[in-house]
């Protein structure tokens, strides 16, 4: 068929099916055996055919696209999220239209709006609401939430982030801190709720708290981490021995604070991030931090958006991703 454009017709031929056939398994639509499928799928590669998605999205009202929001596309934990996305959806001829919601509320609505404008066929996204935007009830569209659960949110995978926590906090009681302090996002979406939460509960085993002065609530971001662990060590002193930061930024920002007031970690103060960011294994000294998986994070997620997309049951309806402490120099 070499010098011409392949048709469905030129597939169905070659293949020996039908053109309804053809159209079902470009579509995903069912209704064939999965011997016919193999065989069509084949002869569509083998030919070079490649489906009028314009036509089809008119026709079907799907765009064999998947919308995907993300709060900062430079974060590399996002980053890597975005990534197995699109390489998962795409052995499944999806595009993936990505959005940057800045952590901007109004930003991030307008962005649902455009995907759903777009006849996107599904969405994925990390949400900075504490309750579900009024346009993701959508009942043509399904939506999974990954990483935050917002309030009322149906599909949600998320990783064991209470456990992050508990385990952050036991590390640095085990290895002797007696004056614990917590830096955390001021924002109390519910990753940094439940965080918090397993770290206060880790504490209280051990007899210790951290109330008051002693829990810091910033920016998520180096800078503001650097700048407010200069301030208190300026104001009160180092009046802590152990540090638990709600993500890995945060804990280098804390690092260099350190560093630069004369004061050696983990001699003087241990310090646990979270996220486990390549940063946190080489900066100096690498950080311990709790690492979160996510490439099993984002194949969940894919997987329960196709089977909504596609209308199969759902055995259940949130998954919580287990992690890990990774413990390396700073405690």
């Amino acid at each position: 068929m070499e010098g011409k454009k392949v048709s469905i017709v030129d597939v169905a031929k070659t293949a020996g099916v039908s053109t309804a056939t053809v159209s079902r398994v470009v579509n995903q639509l069912g209704g064939y055996s999965k011997e016919t499928e193999k065989k069509v799928l084949h002869t569509i590669k083998e030919c070079g055919f490649r489906p009028n998605v314009n036509a089809i999205g008119l026709r079907t009202r799907r765009s064999h696209s998947v919308g995907v929001i993300v709060p900062d596309i430079t974060n590399e934990f996002f980053a890597k999220i975005v990534r197995t996305l699109d390489i998962f959806f795409i052995k499944y001829n999806y595009s993936v239209l990505i959005c940057d919601s800045n952590e901007d509320p109004e930003l991030e609505e307008r962005h649902i709006q455009d995907m759903f404008d777009k006849n996107v066929d599904g969405l994925i996204y990390v949400s900075g609401m504490e309750a579900i935007s009024s346009l993701v009830k959508n009942p043509r569209v399904p939506v999974v939430f990954i990483d935050r659960s917002p309030k009322n949110a149906e599909f949600v995978v998320q990783s064991d982030n209470y456990q992050g926590g508990y385990l952050a906090g036991k590390e640095l009681c085990e290895k002797g801190c007696t004056r614990p302090l917590l830096i955390r996002d001021y924002r109390m979406a519910s990753t940094i709720q439940q965080r918090r939460r397993g770290f206060l509960d880790a504490l209280a085993e051990y007899g210790k708290t951290c109330e008051g002065n002693f829990e810091i609530t910033i920016l998520p971001d180096y800078k503001s981490a650097k700048e407010k662990v200069a301030e208190f060590l300026g104001e009160k002193g180092c009046c802590f021995d152990g540090v638990f930061t709600t993500n890995d930024m945060m804990a280098l920002g804390t690092i260099h604070a350190l560093a630069e007031a004369g004061y050696n970690v983990p001699g003087q103060v241990m310090i646990v991030g979270f996220d486990n960011v390549s940063l946190s294994e080489f900066c100096n000294p690498p950080m311990t931090t709790v690492a979160q998986d996510t490439e099993q994070m984002a194949l969940v997620a894919g997987e329960a958006l196709l089977k909504l997309i596609r209308k199969e049951p759902i055995e259940q309806k949130e998954y919580v991703v287990p992690i890990h402490l990774e413990v390396r120099s700073t405690t």
